[in-house]
């Protein structure tokens, strides 16, 4: 493989393209600083509107494209055969380190039987990346030996990538029937009239300390003056008091706003790992040595249910 060629998996609805595949084409531009090419690659049913809106992304040469009913539910088996199918020739294979791609990539490597980096957040050339270990508290950085591999990238690391007017190539690809190993009887999906959380330049998160799911309701108020997304720690996620998409950490979403606001978090190091990078953090908390406070811009002490009625008072 001596030319760089990347191939970045689209994650989408089968109507729209997700932000974070904008933020996976900004990943692919940087590995392919010294010259190559970048296809994007759609599996779906119906998806002709994202491929005509992946071809018009700034830098993209070509969109590969699989019309296939059993890809209508995005479900594991038959996408990973249906980029093992057109995976050879690739030298990089880009997928978000979200729920739809860590579900994907491992599962496309082994198949491959190539190696595979995850949730990297800087790319120094193109065999060499830098991605976050121990809950993010230290960096390492990864070289792969120059043969094929398989990379989730973290999107809050990059800037997304922009539509513009470009018009790549799209490519119609036809396969044999794909497995069908599993069916998708039903799905439930949190309708939200805010910012998504994972691209919000606002973020204001709860925890345990909001003592139930009604008290969220002071939080979406602030939300919706501000322009803001709602989160929620693993705690409060467990505990019922919101749905699993709120959930921000190591095992939830990663983001890096502009202002992050944790209310009632105590900044358990898995929650931190996944917020650490906002550019402002402002913590409320009652207990002045919660650890939320050592990685917080700005800290107030005191009963959150008192401070947010008049932090709501002073917006309006």
């Amino acid at each position: 493989m001596s030319q760089t060629s990347v191939l970045v998996i689209v994650e989408h609805d089968n109507q729209t393209i997700k932000s974070s595949t904008y933020h996976n084409i900004t990943a692919a531009h940087e590995i392919l600083a010294a010259g190559g090419e970048l296809h994007l690659f759609v599996a779906g049913s119906q998806t002709a509107s994202v491929a005509q809106l992946a071809a018009s992304i700034k830098g993209v040469n070509k969109v590969l494209e699989i019309q296939s009913d059993e890809l209508e539910g995005q479900l594991a088996e038959p996408i990973t055969s249906a980029i093992v199918a057109v995976a050879k020739g690739y030298t990089h294979l880009l997928f978000p380190a979200t729920t739809f791609g860590k579900n994907i990539a491992p599962r496309v490597a082994a198949t491959l039987g190539v190696a595979q980096i995850s949730d990297i957040t800087q790319v120094i050339d193109s065999q060499t990346f830098i991605r976050p270990i121990y809950a993010g508290n230290a960096l390492a950085t990864v070289q792969n030996n120059g043969q094929q591999v398989v990379i989730t990238v973290r999107s809050s690391a990059f800037s997304g990538a922009k539509e513009t007017q470009n018009s790549a190539q799209i490519e119609n690809v036809t396969l044999a029937q794909l497995p069908q190993r599993a069916l998708l009887k039903s799905q439930s999906l949190t309708q939200v009239s805010r910012a998504e959380l994972s691209s919000a330049k606002v973020v204001i998160s709860g925890g345990r300390g909001l003592s139930s799911g009604e008290n969220f309701a002071l939080l979406e108020t602030i939300a919706d003056k501000l322009g803001a997304a709602v989160g929620a720690s693993r705690a409060a996620v467990d505990a019922g008091y919101v749905p699993n998409d709120y959930q921000v950490g190591q095992t939830g979403k990663i983001v890096a706003p502009d202002l992050y606001i944790a209310v009632g978090i105590s900044g358990a190091i898995q929650h931190v790992a996944g917020m650490k990078e906002s550019k402002v953090i402002v913590a409320i908390n009652s207990d002045p040595d919660a650890p939320i406070f050592q990685v917080a811009d700005y800290g107030i002490v005191g009963d959150l249910f008192e401070i947010l009625p008049e932090f709501d008072k002073a917006l309006a």
